[in-house]
């Protein structure tokens, strides 16, 4: 199987073709000034959804093309071979879009499929920050409406979707979440300053700040306390599996545009190519391997999801662990191989190095995956039940 190859199905490969044209036409060559100037890639997201890629996800009743985790993983990683933080915004947007499917948001899933309508997760707080599974944020009803009050610590898309996939401790049942459709324009939600990082420049990821934000009751997507269950189940296999993907574009991107130097580069004084060296040459190969070793664990995730395989919620884990690694590792063995012409802007080697270490912080962290997989190995719960925050539900934290 090549990088380029793509799943079988006649829907696959026409949306793959048009979010490679999209891709073509806005992505790239929008990604130097994207990561630049920290601007949201606007213009790049138009494009994908007119190629039909914000409503891909979205079932065929609801207007949708219906496809499946193995498809989405396909789109992130070209989309992540040309710009991360493009490819980023529509891995949450995916993933969030997966909770609405579930709980049926006719009205948002409408609009989705149609391409107008941008959303994405709000779960990461102030006050419990990657540990998104304790949530301190709280929800009281008021009559007929709920009120959400939050403090949300980052925010991918912050300014620019449409809506927000929201935690909260529970309304009134037992249990640590509960989760809500939170249209961004509703009052009381303030997006508080911008996004100037590292990395992933243009992703817009900020805090978000809820004060007494009025929703309808019927906003609440599953049951109320049973927010984490669907959290863990629906949208971490989805955000686990595309986080990954994005990883593994960017690896293959860094390995290519390290070939190409180093094929490219003489070294006059003995008339070789730069590939000639033996220690450049090593450090490609490794790269490749770890792009290889990657491609082959999250194509596997992502058919175990798609299949329903037992194996899955470990595979997904996985997935996303070696791939934040393993993206980190290839721009490092980049960086080197391609010495002082990397610190260049013009390569790009030098933005996927700083793309390259969003993943390992991005929750649930590097450190918290390999522990929740020694958890599952050693059949203890996946996540300590003492983490899951002390506030009573529907009471805010002092």
């Amino acid at each position: 199987m090549t990088n380029d190859e793509t799943a079988t199905s006649p829907l696959a490969t026409s949306l793959v073709e048009r979010v490679d044209a999209a891709i073509a036409e806005s992505v790239a060559p929008a990604a130097t000034e994207v990561d630049r100037t920290g601007e949201f890639p606007s213009a790049s997201i138009a494009a994908l959804a007119a190629a039909g890629a914000l409503g891909a996800t979205v079932p065929a009743e609801f207007g949708g093309s219906g496809a499946g985790v193995d498809t989405a993983s396909e789109v992130i990683r070209r989309i992540s071979g040309a710009c991360g933080s493009t490819a980023m915004i529509v891995a949450m947007h995916y993933s969030a879009t997966a909770m609405l499917v579930a709980a049926g948001r006719a009205d948002a899933l409408a609009e989705i499929a149609a391409g107008t309508h941008l959303t994405t997760l709000a779960f990461s707080e102030s006050g419990s920050r990657s540990h998104f599974w304790a949530p301190l944020s709280t929800a009281r009803a008021s009559g007929d409406a709920v009120v959400l009050d939050a403090r949300k610590s980052w925010v991918t898309a912050a300014h620019h979707a449409d809506s927000y996939v929201w935690s909260s401790r529970p309304l009134a049942a037992e249990g640590p979440m509960t989760l809500w459709y939170v249209p961004r324009t509703t009052p009381g939600i303030a997006v508080a300053g911008g996004f100037d990082g590292l990395g992933l420049r243009g992703n817009d990821s900020c805090p978000v700040v809820g004060a007494d934000v009025v929703i309808p009751r019927a906003n609440m997507l599953g049951d109320d306390g049973a927010g984490l269950d669907a959290a863990l189940s629906v949208v971490l296999p989805w955000f686990l599996v595309l986080n990954a993907s994005a990883s593994l574009g960017l690896m293959q991107a860094v390995t290519a545009a390290t070939t190409a130097h180093l094929v490219g580069t003489r070294l006059e004084h003995v008339d070789q190519s730069l590939a000639q060296q033996l220690p450049a040459r090593t450090r490609l190969a490794r790269m490749q391997i770890e792009a290889d070793r990657n491609r082959a664990l999250i194509t596997d995730a992502a058919g175990a999801v798609v299949a329903g395989r037992p194996d899955a919620s470990l595979l997904v884990l996985e997935a996303k662990a070696s791939a934040d690694q393993g993206s980190a590792a290839a721009a490092d063995l980049a960086m080197t191989a391609c010495g002082g012409a990397a610190f260049r802007r013009e390569l790009a080697v030098e933005r996927r190095f700083r793309d390259s270490r969003a993943a390992q912080v991005m929750a649930p962290t590097t450190d918290a995956l390999w522990d929740i997989v020694g958890r599952a190995l050693c059949g203890l719960p996946l996540i300590d039940p003492a983490e899951f925050g002390r506030a009573e539900p529907g009471q805010a934290e002092a």
